[in-house]
């Protein structure tokens, strides 16, 4: 999810700077790298009306570890501070762009990768906004969409999860996670997870995981017992990085690895010579692959808001907080003792 993200909170200069100093809205923002503490609330510029676009008044924001990135300084952001962080959420739409059919004032709208989301408006391309249905909530909407979506295509694309399967699942109680069991489950898989804690635990448990292992435990020997064949896995989706070689020795000869996330700091080279003796795969993951036209996002969209009216997925109740408390919200995403998503309501 490294995606660039630009800054349209300018006062005086750079490309920006001719937006009138009108300050009606408000966002969450910071002006350094750090911790939780370097972000505030306050005033900013209503986001420009440009062509191509629709002004959304927001309803829900999504928080993902991915806005934690940013603000450490993990990712380029272009543009001068104050930055404002977030891409993900729902929300209804106050006033499009003259150019634009198909979208009109009072939609209900939704999106998973328009940067600026943790504001109470945010000006959002055409092509990103996905029709939010009257039976889908803007929380379930900012809940589900970016998490609900790699997990889609994890199991869809990147290996494709079949009957009888045994399927390890790292950050298990997580939101990628808890939806990864569902969608795997839902494909007649045996599904194990990787957690930290006994909350943890249950919370995949209750997803529908097979079994559960710890990461304080020998869970490579643990994943290998638990198989069928008992030689190992038929798939590991590893969102840790650190963990990548444990996950090669968890799956069997001729497995996949499917690497996705570096929740737990940067993953060591890769011998491909193991992969050739061993006839293993890895397989990178990246959402943005996968999403290159509004079709293939309302696609994948329609199915996951279909796949939530059948309770084919379920979505652990999220803990909500308000915008201007998103320093606290930051801290308990951080603090990963937190299992489901974390909204932050304008």
């Amino acid at each position: 999810m490294a995606r660039r993200a630009e800054c349209y909170v300018e006062k005086s200069r750079g490309p920006m700077s001719d937006i009138p100093e009108v300050y009606i809205m408000k966002a969450l923002m910071f002006e350094r790298f750090g911790g939780p503490e370097v972000l505030y609330y306050a005033e900013a510029p209503d986001p420009p009306m440009k062509p191509g676009t629709a002004l959304v008044r927001m309803k829900a924001a999504g928080l993902n570890f991915a806005d934690i990135y940013r603000r450490r300084g993990g990712y380029y952001l272009a543009g001068d501070p104050p930055y404002i962080l977030g891409y993900e959420g729902a929300g209804i739409v106050e006033q499009v762009s003259s150019d634009l059919d198909g979208i009109r004032a009072g939609d209900r709208v939704a999106f998973a990768d328009v940067p600026f989301a943790n504001a109470e408006l945010v000006s959002a391309p055409a092509d990103r906004l996905i029709p939010l249905p009257y039976d889908i909530s803007f929380e379930q909407a900012a809940a589900i969409l970016l998490q609900g979506l790699t997990a889609h295509y994890l199991v869809h694309d990147s290996y494709h999860v079949r009957p009888g399967d045994d399927v390890v699942i790292h950050a298990a109680a997580g939101g990628v996670g808890q939806l990864l069991i569902q969608m795997s489950k839902n494909k007649g898989a045996r599904v194990a997870g990787i957690t930290s804690s006994n909350a943890k635990r249950e919370a995949a448990l209750k997803a529908g995981a097979d079994e559960v292992l710890f990461y304080d435990d020998d869970w490579v020997h643990d994943v290998i017992g638990w198989s069928q064949s008992g030689c190992g896995a038929n798939v590991v989706y590893d969102s840790i990085g650190s963990t990548l070689m444990n996950s090669f020795a968890a799956v069997q000869t001729k497995g996949t690895v499917v690497f996705f996330g570096m929740a737990g700091g940067d993953p060591p080279n890769i011998d491909p010579r193991m992969l050739m003796d061993s006839s293993k795969s890895l397989v990178g993951g990246d959402l943005w692959n996968h999403l290159t036209t509004r079709n293939q996002r309302l696609e994948r969209a329609e199915t996951l808001f279909a796949d939530l009216r059948m309770g084919r997925l379920e979505l652990e109740e999220p803990k909500q907080f308000a915008l201007e408390d998103g320093e606290a919200a930051h801290r308990l995403l951080e603090g990963r003792g937190n299992t489901g998503k974390i909204l932050l309501i304008p």
